[in-house]
């Protein structure tokens, strides 16, 4: 099951910085107002169960909280897209995925060569 820890505050971009250096973070851009995206977070909901690997997952409200989105631009260095999804490890984005791309086998084989 998929439990989201919703972003709403660009302080919380630190916070999981450090909370990556213990484990790996996903964080789902999702705009409310885009069928892609609601397709893509529905197929996210409904795999995630496959991910058998420590992670915390991250939901952030593009329409509501559009700065923070530009500020992961900003810090992790990625252009911003969305959907999107991003890895981040050891404060880093070590993977970013966009629209149909997003894929819940491709995110746990992204996390497990993290693990190693």
């Amino acid at each position: 099951m998929l439990n989201w820890s919703e972003l709403q505050s660009a302080d919380q971009l630190e916070q999981i910085k450090l909370e990556s250096l213990i484990t790996p973070i996903v964080i789902f851009k999702h705009s409310t107002r885009c069928n892609i995206s609601s397709m893509v977070k529905d197929r996210l909901e409904r795999k995630w169960n496959m991910i058998n690997v420590p992670v915390k997952a991250y939901y952030l409200d593009l329409i509501n909280y559009r700065e923070i989105s530009n500020q992961i631009a900003t810090d992790f260095e990625i252009q911003h897209e969305s959907p999107q999804m991003l890895i981040i490890s050891s404060g880093d984005c070590r993977f970013h995925s966009s629209h149909n791309e997003i894929d819940v086998n491709q995110i746990l084989d992204q996390l497990k060569i993290l693990q190693n």
